[in-house]
């Protein structure tokens, strides 16, 4: 009865507010919203049309008044006031309209945040509706909700591969010993098959079919069977009108492609290990690299990964949602959470 009443009053709300998409969790409840990181608003008259899937689909719209928005660039918020109306359509969809007090609010940022961000987020999610906020280190966040044993005296090194940024980080007694975060992710990725097949096909396609062909026929490591898929988008061949063209690609050609943003990637994790005490560093032989985020699904990842340091490289527990459960296990323990001082970002630790 307590609890019910409880969550009558409030609901406290994990946030995983990622580059291309946000997930919140809610106490009780568990993930109850997965969106993608898009508004759209009318140009003219400056206010906002849709947000999440709505807004993406409005992408596709030729009307020039309509203006779609990734407010959340690199992980962190580039368009304050478009990211408010977003965070406030989220929280209060995700919050009901019949809770007699805000909520509090836990949100997972990059481990390479900006004071600036740090205060741009916080005063985002107030404007939004939330009654307090906490901010978390998304590659701890993420080593939580993967199930690692963060708060033990070992060492546990998450990859978590998003949108708009990489987090690399090895873990130890509750904290970030070190790593890295890399703007360097799954829109890369994407961007680095559009410059592809403008360079090699001579086909115009956009993000969106660049994604398509990355979650088909995309890989890090060789296939023991190619795969192919038809692509269709504009022929920049041709130096008059563009027409529609389709050409078939295969998953050798998009490994090719994806090959810079791929050993980025690889190269984030190699420094990162370098840069740990011996002791800490040899323990991941037998720890492991957990890897995280929609990035981590890419074909042939953590063979490649292995391959390149020696160390075993495996899938994480539910990895697009790693770090939103994070946020609601660490919520779990709220009243410790929120008595930690309002400048604290939790996981931070002496890295260099």
């Amino acid at each position: 009865m307590f609890e019910g009443i409880k969550n009558l009053l409030v609901n406290d709300i994990g946030i995983d507010l990622g580059t291309m998409n946000t997930l919140v969790w809610v106490s009780g409840q568990g993930v109850v919203l997965d969106e993608p990181s898009y508004v759209a608003i009318n140009a003219d008259t400056g206010k906002v049309r849709a947000v999440g899937s709505e807004a993406k689909r409005m992408m596709a719209m030729t009307a020039e008044r309509i203006k779609v928005i990734r407010p959340v660039r690199d992980g962190v918020i580039a368009n304050a006031e478009v990211s408010d109306e977003m965070l406030r359509s989220f929280i209060r969809r995700a919050s009901g309209h019949y809770k007699i007090m805000k909520p509090r609010v836990l949100i997972a940022v990059p481990s390479g945040i900006t004071e600036v961000g740090i205060r741009t987020v916080k005063e985002s999610a107030l404007s939004a509706g939330a009654r307090a906020v906490r901010l978390v280190e998304e590659p701890f966040a993420s080593a939580v909700g993967a199930d690692l044993p963060v708060e033990e005296p070992d060492s546990n090194m998450i990859v978590d591969i998003g949108g708009g940024t990489t987090e690399v980080a090895v873990i130890s007694l509750g904290c970030i010993v070190t790593g890295i975060s890399d703007i360097n992710g799954g829109d890369a990725m994407d961007d680095a098959i559009i410059a592809f097949m403008q360079k090699e096909h001579k086909l115009l396609i956009g993000p969106r079919t660049a994604e398509q062909i990355k979650i088909q026929i995309g890989s890090a490591y060789p296939l023991p069977e190619p795969l192919t898929l038809e692509i269709k988008g504009l022929d920049m061949g041709n130096a008059g009108d563009r027409l529609p063209r389709a050409v078939t690609v295969n998953s050798d050609e998009i490994r090719e492609a994806l090959a810079t943003p791929v050993n980025k990637i690889v190269r984030a994790i190699r420094k990162t290990i370098d840069s740990c005490p011996p002791e800490i560093a040899g323990r991941l032989v037998d720890n492991g690299i957990t890897l995280a985020g929609g990035g981590s699904l890419l074909r042939g990842l953590s063979q490649l990964i292995t391959e390149n340091t020696g160390i075993p490289t495996r899938l994480g527990k539910e990895p697009l949602r790693s770090v939103v459960n994070g946020t609601g296990k660490l919520l779990q323990n709220a009243r410790a959470l929120f008595g930690q001082p309002q400048n604290s970002l939790i996981g931070n630790g002496n890295r260099e």
